[in-house]
């Protein structure tokens, strides 16, 4: 006989809420009427927290100091009732809209140990041979050149720059063909080391420099070919999950240039058609968008993912507080921004002198990490498969590149320590031929 899996409170309630905010009758309703509906149906926990599930289609964890509510992944395994919460205190930002609930699925897994397979990889290498056979004179390289050689054209820094925007978290084995097939390009040795190049994610100012440049320049026919460069890129990164939600988003703000050619010549400068080309993505795709329209939730939503990553852990908030910790923190807003379990966490690190510490990280003469004398063990992360490795990479790499867009603060070019400490358990694996995102 099939044994009968438990009912689970968080599973039902998010598939009532789904349903719901799906009717069509859910955009005719007002605010008042939608956070109505969502407060009847908030859980509690026996430690008395309460969940919602939301905007974004995600859980968000109401805070009993401030009454704040926090993007986070709730404790499935544990039980929960449904409670009255009073709907007036329910803030506009957790009501979904619903075209939020459309975000489209992707990977938070990094490059490292999964491969990008080798058709995606072939497609780009062609298109990257093509358009490293154009001129530097036609195609200035405007942008990303602290990566490239100075007569390396602009075409290969669009289909370079299309890889890393699109990417979830640039991290990537040392030996991954998609990075290498670059290697007589570049300027100087990609950050990182022979394991892992933990690579920038750059903003889409950067793709946007490249066409505009030549748009002001009155060489239209070699913008066009630039965003056309951008799109073909793109629309074969589709292919694979942890590019797939961002590849979306970039066709929909390149394709309307590519039958329209006049369409962004009017704008004056580089944040004239940024701004153009935002506007043009669908709102469902407006998670894909976060880095740019909205750094601190952008992070919010990766401190999401990372929790998610680590739901392994027998103590996941304690797990990501091991992530969090290795941010550089100068100003001490980081635990304003996180929910009060993860503040919790955060905080013992904090009070052992273990936060911030791969900005603060020194080391002795013969290359040993200085300790603090009496901190206690930070506790271990070992993911159980190589997937899961890949995910809580990504995630943590993600967000520290977002704590970084928020802040200021310099990701280090060999990486954060939490991650790099993971990639040594890890590295054995990584010339593995997984090429499941697809």
């Amino acid at each position: 006989m099939t044994a009968v899996r438990p009912w689970d409170a968080f599973t039902a309630t998010e598939a009532e809420v789904r349903t719901m905010v799906a009717d069509p009758r859910w955009q005719g309703l007002s605010v008042a009427d939608r956070a109505h509906v969502l407060a009847a149906r908030v859980l509690v926990t026996p430690d008395g927290d309460r969940w919602l599930f939301g905007a974004h289609a995600r859980w968000h964890l109401h805070d009993p100091a401030d009454g704040r509510w926090h993007l986070a992944p709730p404790p499935r395994s544990v039980r929960a009732r449904q409670v009255g919460h009073p709907s007036a205190v329910l803030p506009e930002a957790v009501i979904p809209h619903g075209y939020d609930f459309h975000a489209e699925p992707g990977s938070t897994q990094a490059f490292v140990g999964p491969d990008v397979s080798e058709s995606l990889t072939e497609r780009l290498r062609v298109l990257l041979r093509a358009g490293g056979r154009k001129s530097e004179l036609d195609y200035p390289l405007t942008a990303f050149d602290e990566i490239f050689a100075s007569d390396v054209p602009g075409t290969v820094a669009a289909v370079w720059g299309t890889i890393m925007w699109c990417a979830y978290a640039p991290a990537f084995d040392g030996n991954e063909r998609l990075i290498t097939v670059f290697g007589e390009y570049l300027r100087r040795s990609l950050p990182g080391d022979e394991w892992v190049r933990w690579l920038p994610a750059p903003p889409l100012r950067d793709l946007v420099t490249l066409v505009a440049e030549r748009l002001r320049a009155g060489r239209s026919r070699e913008a066009l070919r630039l965003a056309a460069t951008m799109a073909d890129a793109a629309q074969i990164l589709m292919s694979d999950t942890r590019f797939r939600p961002r590849a979306l988003a970039l066709l929909t703000m390149v394709e309307p240039m590519l039958r329209r050619p006049d369409l962004d010549a009017a704008h004056e400068d580089d944040e004239a058609m940024r701004r153009a080309w935002l506007e043009r993505c669908p709102s469902r795709l407006c998670r894909a968008l976060l880095p740019e329209n909205d750094p601190g939730a952008h992070f919010s939503h990766t401190v999401y993912d990372l929790v998610e990553a680590l739901a392994f852990m027998p103590d996941p908030q304690r797990a990501a507080a091991v992530f969090l910790a290795d941010l550089s923190d100068s100003k001490g807003v980081l635990p304003g921004r996180l929910d009060h379990r993860l503040r919790l966490a955060y905080g013992e690190l904090e009070r052992a002198g273990l936060t911030g510490t791969s900005a603060g990280e020194a080391t002795q003469p013969d290359g040993f990490p200085v300790r603090t004398a009496l901190a206690p063990p930070v506790l271990e992360v070992m993911p159980p498969d190589r997937d899961g490795a890949a995910a809580v990479l990504g995630a943590a790499y993600a967000m520290g590149l977002a704590w970084g867009r928020l802040t200021g603060a310099k990701v280090p070019q060999s990486g954060l320590a939490g991650q790099v400490a993971l990639v040594r358990k890890m590295v054995h694996e990584r010339d593995d031929s997984h090429t499941r995102h697809t």
